[in-house]
């Protein structure tokens, strides 16, 4: 059994955050509900903001439910859409709508419930500012922490890979939030990759749980 199945029997949920943006976090978030589905778990996704979209369906929700084969409602699977490409928590500056962390525990807490395993999807890198203003301060770990949830980091296999899972990892462990692990996109497994595979391990304590490769179809064990 591997460690994602293993999961997903033994928790309601997880958390994949990235170690940035535009290191195809929703691509392999997508592979990761489809493993699920494919698995015979009753898979969700959840994910508490969602910039640079109009409609959900053109959203990464959207695209994670066409990949996986969700048969989940559209309005079930995101709290905050903004059209606007930036930050949540300037997203909802721009448009006078403050995030509530209430709303966001309280809307996943019904996919949660209404399903075996909920794959709850981050903005960006850990370190998303989700509500910044004179009232409240809210950060992405929070909502990971208000979440009750453990994460994967997903990372590209490339150069740079080895720091940036580092630092990434290191931050969330001072938070005091359970990593599970990480999941390598782009993989082909040429030298430097297999090294990044290696040193990623050795530095962190961690295990890369999967691989995907470059446009690949599926999460290799």
């Amino acid at each position: 059994m591997t460690k994602l199945l293993e999961l997903a029997k033994s928790k309601k949920g997880v958390f994949i955050t990235g170690t940035g943006t535009d290191i195809g976090k929703t691509y392999v978030t997508a592979l990761l509900a489809k493993y699920y589905r494919e698995q015979g778990i009753d898979v969700a996704y959840y994910k508490a903001a969602i910039s640079g979209a109009d409609t959900i369906p053109e959203s990464d929700a959207g695209y994670v439910k066409k990949i996986a084969g969700l048969e989940q409602s559209d309005e079930s699977m995101v709290s905050y859409l903004f059209s606007e490409a930036v930050s949540p928590h300037l997203a909802a500056k721009i448009n006078n709508r403050p995030i509530e962390l209430d709303k966001i525990v309280g809307d996943y807490q019904v996919v949660r419930d209404s399903h075996q395993f909920t794959v709850v999807e981050g903005s960006g890198g850990i370190v998303c500012p989700i509500r910044y203003d004179e009232s409240k301060k809210i950060l992405l770990p929070d909502v990971v922490k208000a979440l009750g949830l453990s994460v994967i980091i997903v990372a590209d296999a490339g150069l740079g890979t080895i720091h940036n899972v580092v630092t990434t990892a290191a931050y969330i462990k001072t938070l005091g939030i359970e990593i599970e692990g990480v999941l390598l996109n782009n993989y082909i497994g040429d030298l430097m990759q297999k090294d990044n595979y290696y040193m990623i391990e050795e530095l962190t304590g961690l295990k890369v749980i999967g691989t995907v490769a470059p446009n690949g179809e599926n999460i290799i064990f």
